[in-house]
């Protein structure tokens, strides 16, 4: 296979059928005045269908939990007009032939008391943390629980009635499902704290009732990541069998692909093998898998000072990502910033045109249409 027709081959996973192989990974954006997706948010995911890509997965969009968001003009998955906003995103990439999920999102403690419109509620966490030891942002009790899980399942049972193709949960890079797997921010002693298991207990509720609400036939991914945001070093596991422990009640939950959120998808996951994150959990599990990190970008550009996040970048080989994906290490690629600079990037790398694919800049971040 030429690397074109690795990325390109059409796939079947379970009841989600996509042209190809290349996911749009979500991506922040800060474009939904008001928190509600509008004409530029319709147009910006209609180009990436359009210019080819098979699975769009929407930036994160927050549930209808009270301290679901952190951040200002991020869209929200509750209420009438928001709805409405993201009914013509799903009709708009069906009619260029794409497919697409809604990222579900609760932040946690990423939300600081003063974010509009929700103003001074705080942030809603396991222990009361953000970062390990510092205990500044409300403790959640079991009410606060069962409000959550309550909210992603209503804007799962939302995103199917919306005409979406299936649905992300966001349980990666720090956010609230993250922070109870997190033993650094969570320190609870009761049924939700404690061992792995227990720690995990939170997304396995969340997962359980998203897959009630859903039905049997409609398509769960979940996206998790050893990293957080709060620390770039963190890990949750240390070897296959833990990783393979901890993915199984996640599995067995319901989730039916799971997205994994690296920074570099080269890279082992593990001492000892090629694996990457990716490749691992699909041995472990048997589901299919979405890997991601610096697709088809270089790495090795030297960041600007003060660059934590959307790093500029060149454009790089595809060779890599072509021999794993071929050897089936994972089944679809996500691709972030080589979509933000090109939108029809499926259809450069179809065309063998990489020699005319863009480098990512940050001034493209205020031109997303």
């Amino acid at each position: 296979m030429t690397t074109s027709n690795a990325l390109l081959q059409p796939v079947t996973l379970g009841n989600l059928a996509l042209r190809n192989r290349v996911v749009m990974a979500p991506m922040t954006r800060n474009f939904s005045p008001g928190n509600v997706p509008g004409d530029a948010v319709v147009e910006y995911y209609r180009r990436r269908a359009e210019g080819g890509t098979g699975l769009i997965i929407t930036e994160g969009t927050c549930v209808g939990h009270i301290a679901a968001n952190g951040y200002p003009d991020v869209p929200y998955f509750h209420g009438e007009e928001r709805l409405a906003g993201w009914r013509r995103v799903a009709d708009a990439v069906h009619a260029e032939g794409g497919k697409i999920a809604p990222q579900l999102w609760h932040v946690g403690g990423m939300r600081s008391a003063g974010v509009m419109p929700e103003g001074d509620v705080p942030g809603y966490t396991p222990s009361g943390m953000n970062v390990p030891g510092k205990v500044n942002r409300h403790v959640m009790t079991q009410e606060d629980i069962n409000d959550v899980v309550a909210a992603f399942a209503r804007a799962a049972a939302d995103a199917r009635a919306c005409g979406f193709d299936a649905v992300e949960l966001h349980g990666a890079h720090g956010y609230l499902i993250d922070q109870f797997f997190w033993e650094g921010t969570n320190q609870r002693e009761d049924a939700y704290g404690g061992s792995l298991a227990k720690r995990s207990r939170f997304a396995v509720e969340v997962i359980e009732a998203v897959r009630a609400a859903v039905g049997a036939d409609f398509p769960i991914i979940f996206r998790f990541s050893q990293w957080k945001q709060q620390d770039f070093s963190a890990r949750l596991v240390h070897t296959p069998a833990e990783l393979g422990e901890f993915l199984a009640p996640l599995s067995a939950a319901g989730v039916d692909i799971f997205h994994c959120s690296t920074r570099r998808f080269w890279e082992p996951e593990f001492e000892g093998s090629a694996l990457n994150l990716a490749g691992w959990t699909r041995e472990l599990t048997g589901k299919p898998t979405i890997t991601v990190g610096s697709v088809g970008l270089n790495a090795d550009f030297i960041p600007k000072p003060g660059e934590t996040t959307f790093r500029e970048a060149e454009p790089a080989s595809l060779d890599e990502l072509r021999r794993r994906l071929e050897a089936q290490e994972f089944d679809l690629v996500a691709v972030g910033r080589a979509l933000i600079a090109n939108p029809d990037w499926v259809q450069r790398v179809a065309a063998d045109d990489l020699a005319r694919v863009r480098a990512f800049r940050k001034e493209d971040l205020a031109n997303l249409a």
